[in-house]
């Protein structure tokens, strides 16, 4: 992480990302990552990082569910996922995509092909290896990548990224360039000690910071304010930052069910105590709580691409 750090210290000082590379990257000549991602207000969106400070919490099926939750009030979503070792939003759609993230960089794949229409009219792509060690990639290939994802975006209100658990660094380049970024943790110590590791590493290295808490797994709502007030305290005291408490989700043996049947929450039990609490944090994710667009798709991804380009210099 320390040299992650130095490097996003300086890309935040000096965000002149013009470059002088040149590339033929997806039919186009001579461009840089900067002219190939660039900002366009009428097509910005919401990108929200869905993370968790270990695995097995059920960040997955929150992302999923969250994005569903969204679709049926109108917006629309676009669900990412770059959980690169525990790939899984195909599996519990119960669908086999053709295209999964490793096929972007396939010149002859077009976007459209690994988009996938999923229930309730989210569009998702299904997680590869992608999106691991962008730092490694050539220029043409991260210019490639970046137009191609850039154009499965537009038109969306907002984009979810479910990334892998822990703080790695593919985790943390998802995590630290998004406009908020959702944490997922349950009130299992190991759980809660992990989660707190995550907001350390987030406090240290994010430059807008927008951070919220959900708790999954508890049997009331005491349990709930018990871990979040905790992490609350906690981060606030030692860390300087102000977490917020986006709300939680009911231990329900329909969300184990759900998974068996490989049909989301939200379609195959949709009156649930579970579902309910899902479709409150969309609604807070919505117009709940402040949280503005500050960095949009386009420049998230610009950031990430030209973040990864120096990271592997």
């Amino acid at each position: 992480m320390e040299d992650q750090a130095s490097n996003l210290r300086r890309l935040v000082e000096d965000m002149d990302v013009s470059g002088s590379d040149s590339t033929s990257a997806y039919g186009v000549e001579n461009e840089t990552i900067e002219n190939v991602v660039q900002d366009n207000s009428s097509a910005m969106a919401k990108v929200i990082a869905v993370t968790s400070g270990k695995g097995g919490v059920g960040k997955t099926n929150i992302s999923l569910n969250l994005a569903i939750a969204l679709a049926e009030a109108g917006k629309r979503v676009l669900l990412i996922d770059a959980d690169v070792g525990m790939a899984n939003v195909d599996v519990l759609i119960g669908e086999r995509p053709r295209y999964t993230m490793h096929d972007f960089m396939r010149e002859d794949i077009d976007p459209k092909d690994v988009l996938q229409h999923g229930p309730s009219g989210i569009r998702y792509i299904s997680g590869g290896s992608g999106l691991e060690h962008l730092q490694d990639f050539e220029h043409t290939s991260r210019a490639r990548l970046a137009q191609k994802l850039t154009t499965c975006g537009e038109g969306a209100d907002y984009i979810i990224v479910d990334t892998g658990a822990g703080i790695s660094d593919s985790v943390m380049d998802f995590v630290l360039f998004a406009d908020e970024v959702l944490l997922v943790t349950t009130p299992e110590p190991t759980s809660i000690t992990d989660a707190y590791a995550m907001i350390k590493a987030y406090s240290m290295y994010a430059e807008n910071k927008n951070l919220q808490v959900i708790v999954n797994r508890v049997y009331d709502d005491s349990e709930s304010r018990d871990v979040l007030n905790k992490l609350k305290h906690t981060a606030g005291r030692f860390l300087g930052i102000d977490v917020g408490c986006l709300g939680w989700v009911y231990e329900d043996s329909h969300i184990r069910k759900a998974v068996r049947m490989q049909k989301p929450l939200l379609i195959a039990f949709p009156d649930t105590s579970s579902a309910k609490c899902i479709r409150s944090i969309a609604v807070s994710v919505d117009t709940g709580h402040p949280g503005e667009i500050t960095v949009g798709w386009r420049t998230f991804l610009r950031k990430l691409f030209h973040f990864a380009a120096h990271t592997g210099s």
